[in-house]
């Protein structure tokens, strides 16, 4: 038997235990959750979790989800089966639910209005519907992949001066965001309340949203976002559940005008989430999620207010989550003001990405008591187009 010593500043203690599909050489994918520098095996607490998806657990419901965190904690406070438990450095992770539609936001006021000012000079900086509802768009969820997956770079219609060229992206960009999965689903017809949110969302996840930005300047007018995005979304491989971040609840910014009454929050899900951003090896920026305008209430709110269904594995993200700050920014097109001021990484002087390049995101937020919990990394590397 094994008991689980924790340090007193791991990121993955009693107040996280983040779910994740893992293998080990010769078994198949199965739920676990990490604890410190470990991951107990779920199969013992209950067979749904021997599946190598995250999906039959959520599809159980936010009384089964908070039922399970109990049963999971008197685990973990006490001796395990040697046969559980696994160095978290010898385990293979995998995706860690199967994503069943994807939707990305635009939330940040910052990351928007820097756009703004960068592709629409001289004009209001913000689209005048953007203080009134979270723009969003609608990705492709089959390329959803898991944090380590080479992310081959995409190739397509750019603007030329006099028509346009086919190639490879020379603009190839990232953004960091914060990803929240759906596990209660929610019928056809039936809006989903913005109260109702931590009643339907079971966890968060870090995304990194891979955009080619010469292939979506030219397509996206006037339908938005397409080839430009579709290629490939990262996905980090714990999930934290949302039972995990009361502490890290905090207010959104002031919303000014008022939303209308369906995006009108009781009790805000602001998050106070602190990322970073690390490009081959060295941290770039450091943008705070609290600084989101729109929280993932008033998205779901949104997404679902036209009577759209939600499914378990729905995944909806934050859009770039921007700080005020130049090294607060969560796109490079931001950080390096779309290409006009390099920023050194490594003593070089860099714009966008190039082949072998690779970036990591990684998250903490506040625990009880004044502890911290992570949320793992997402990470991948730019491989050669075709």
């Amino acid at each position: 038997m094994t008991r689980i010593e924790i340090p007193d500043d791991s990121l993955y203690g009693h107040a996280n235990l983040p779910y994740g599909v893992f293998s080990t050489p010769g078994t198949s994918p199965r739920v676990g959750v990490r604890v410190a520098d470990t991951v107990v095996d779920l199969t013992a607490v209950d067979p749904v979790f021997a599946a190598p998806s995250l999906n039959p657990f959520m599809a159980q419901g936010h009384s089964r989800w908070v039922e399970v965190r109990e049963q999971i904690l008197d685990l973990v406070a006490g001796e395990i089966p040697d046969a559980a438990v696994h160095p978290v450095d010898a385990v293979t992770m995998h995706m860690p639910f199967e994503v069943a539609d994807y939707v990305d936001f635009y939330a940040s006021e910052h990351h928007a209005s820097n756009l703004g000012r960068l592709f629409r000079p001289g004009s209001e900086p913000l689209m005048p519907n953007w203080k009134h509802l979270p723009v969003g768009y609608h990705g492709r969820a089959g390329t959803v992949v898991p944090s380590g997956t080479g992310i081959v770079r995409p190739t397509g219609q750019r603007k030329g001066e006099d028509s346009p060229t086919f190639g490879e992206s020379r603009r190839l960009d990232i953004e960091a965001e914060v990803g929240f999965v759906v596990g209660t689903p929610s019928p056809l017809g039936t809006p989903v309340g913005a109260d109702d949110f931590d009643e339907r969302v079971f966890g968060v996840v870090l995304v990194n949203d891979w955009s080619a930005r010469d292939i979506q300047a030219w397509e996206y007018v006037p339908l938005g976002p397409f080839l430009g995005k579709s290629f490939a979304t990262s996905i980090s491989p714990w999930v934290v559940p949302l039972l995990a971040l009361e502490a890290a609840r905090v207010a959104t910014p002031p919303q000014d005008p008022e939303p209308l009454p369906y995006l009108r929050e009781k009790n805000p899900w602001g998050l106070d989430l602190s990322l970073e951003i690390t490009w081959n090896g060295q941290v770039v920026s450091r943008p705070p999620y609290r600084e989101m305008y729109w929280s993932p209430a008033q998205m779901l709110a949104h997404m679902t207010v036209n009577g759209a269904s939600s499914r378990t594995g729905d995944l909806f993200a934050s859009g770039t989550v921007s700080g005020p700050e130049k090294d607060q920014r969560g796109a490079f097109i931001e950080l390096t003001w779309g290409g006009k001021e390099p920023v050194t990484v490594n003593g070089e002087p860099r714009t966008f990405l190039e082949d072998g390049d690779e970036v990591t995101i990684t998250a903490t937020a506040p625990g009880p008591s004044g502890t911290r919990i992570g949320f793992g990394e997402v990470t991948g590397r730019i491989l050669p187009a075709h």
